[in-house]
């Protein structure tokens, strides 16, 4: 029974991909869902991207080894929803774009768009990835698949609805799947655990105090999820995607900032819900495998198939999100750039020796010419749905190869903190930013970090710690030995800003 709640859960997630694909007519509406959500769709689009399988599985995971300490991390990404929505989501949803590194390109000048394309790229795709590992492991229990059909099927659903429509499915799907996990997350699922392992008031105190304190895990390992969550949020593409589809600066500030509560009470819930699995389902080596197996033990068949597809509906509305980032960014920010580069040489050539305004009319027709080009190659979004589909399958690869969804996560945000927080940060509040910071600083922060993961360890906090040093004092040396910003870059940010 509970495996037909589920296969009726991912049926309906089809039928509104479906349906979104009647409302993506054009690339605002593939992209930005045409940039004109209200709050309460912008509010639950927002919960559900950010709430994914590290934040329900890991969430979960976390609380049974950690205890109520385990919160952190999933607590530390509700800080940055909040930070982003109050300090910079109305700025950001006046710029008009699709991607961060088209902020930094209009910000700095030309130059950066394409590494930090390929930061954000991989960022995107180890997002999707945490959740495609998450949503295996439900398959794995409910359908008895091994881990292989496991990962294709559930990510061939993900890859199918967002094919479909775009942002505008993701977000129906996404409002649909925000019920769901509340729902099951908070009104059933944590009530009937609580229950299950005694009430909260024996829950607290059987366990150790280490258990039971909001800070047992230590000082240190908090300040490393601040750094990475909560900074991560504040730049991630998926997030600012979801930023981007707001109707009004108003609906990016508070919606957000709901939708930022919300993840701090799904801290708490998934760590109280992974310490009464201790005593519920107790020797549990794996972490991850504990969010099933509470479940397991703890509901009937048809509760349990409501609870998982809540579980389901948290990890593939991130999924979904962040694969429409990454294939997002790849196209806009890596291939249509390079090839609007080699568009331009031909008729660049006929400009050499004209001198002057004759030069850089022309020069200026080029761009226009090959920017045409580039779009005219297709339909724009039948071109965006390929490139979804063809991260989708890396994605899947990454998913059969990446054992761990805490792992994947810390990847993903070591690289996308490092490499482009700084540069982004300096962008909007620091005004001697140049485009040689930018470059030096996305670098050596992102080089770093990846120097240090690989001889240290993944989870060492010390990766983030010296690769954001190393960013910033790439991103300050960089700016103020090189030529300011030019007056016209500067003056068409601010018009930006204005509007």
């Amino acid at each position: 029974m509970d495996s037909l709640v589920v296969i009726v859960y991912l049926a309906a997630m089809v039928g509104f991909g479906i349906w979104g694909r009647f409302k993506a007519k054009n690339q605002d509406d593939f992209l930005v869902a045409g940039r004109r959500l209200g709050g309460l769709l912008y509010t639950g689009t927002m919960s559900a991207v950010v709430l994914g399988g590290a934040s329900t599985i890991g969430g979960v995971g976390l609380g049974y080894t950690a205890g109520l300490s385990g919160m952190w991390l999933v607590f530390s990404i509700g800080l940055g929803i909040i930070l982003l929505s109050l300090l910079f989501a109305p700025k950001i949803q006046k710029l008009e774009i699709y991607t961060v590194s088209q902020m930094l390109e209009l910000r700095y000048g030309k130059g950066s768009r394409l590494v930090s394309g390929a930061i954000m790229t991989a960022y995107g795709l180890m997002i999707s990835t945490t959740s495609t590992v998450a949503y295996a492991t439900i398959f794995h229990a409910l359908f008895d698949l091994d881990r292989f059909w496991s990962v294709i099927i559930g990510g061939g659903i993900v890859i199918t609805y967002s094919m479909l429509g775009g942002m505008w499915s993701i977000t129906l799907t996404d409002f649909v799947q925000f019920l769901i996990q509340t729902v099951g997350i908070f009104l059933i699922m944590l009530p009937l655990v609580l229950q299950r392992a005694g009430g909260l008031g024996e829950l607290f105190s059987v366990l150790p105090p280490e258990q039971t304190s909001p800070v047992g895990i230590g000082w240190q390992a908090i300040l490393g999820y601040i750094l990475i969550y909560t900074l991560g949020l504040l730049i991630g593409q998926d997030i600012w995607q979801r930023v981007f589809t707001a109707r009004t600066p108003a609906v990016a500030r508070w919606g957000g900032l709901s939708a930022g509560v919300y993840c701090l009470l799904y801290a708490v819930a998934g760590a109280l819900i992974g310490m009464a699995a201790l005593r519920i389902v107790p020797g549990i080596a794996v972490p991850d495998d504990v969010f099933v197996a509470v479940v397991d033990a703890s509901m009937s068949p048809v509760v349990a198939g409501f609870v998982l597809a809540a579980a389901l509906a948290a990890m593939m509305s991130t999924a979904s999100g962040s694969l429409l980032a990454a294939s997002t960014v790849c196209r806009q920010d890596i291939v249509e750039p390079l090839l609007a580069k080699r568009q331009i040489v031909p008729v660049a050539q006929t400009a050499e020796g004209t001198g002057g305004a004759d030069a850089a009319a022309s020069a200026g027709t080029t761009r226009t010419i090959a920017q045409s080009l580039v779009r005219e190659t297709g339909d724009e979004v039948r071109d965006s749905r390929i490139y979804l589909i063809g991260l989708g399958i890396v994605t899947l690869a990454l998913a059969l190869i990446m054992p761990s969804v805490v792992e994947a996560l810390t990847v993903a945000y070591n690289l996308l903190v490092a490499g482009l927080f700084v540069p982004i940060l300096g962008g909007l509040v620091f005004r001697r930013g140049t485009i040689v910071g930018v470059m030096a600083g996305m670098i050596l922060g992102s080089v770093t970090t990846i120097v240090i993961m690989i001889t240290v360890d993944i989870y060492a906090n010390e990766a983030i710690y010296f690769g954001l040093l190393a960013s910033l004092l790439g991103y300050l040396v960089g700016s103020l030995v090189s030529k300011p910003t030019s007056p016209e870059i500067m003056a068409a940010w601010r018009e930006r800003l204005s509007r």
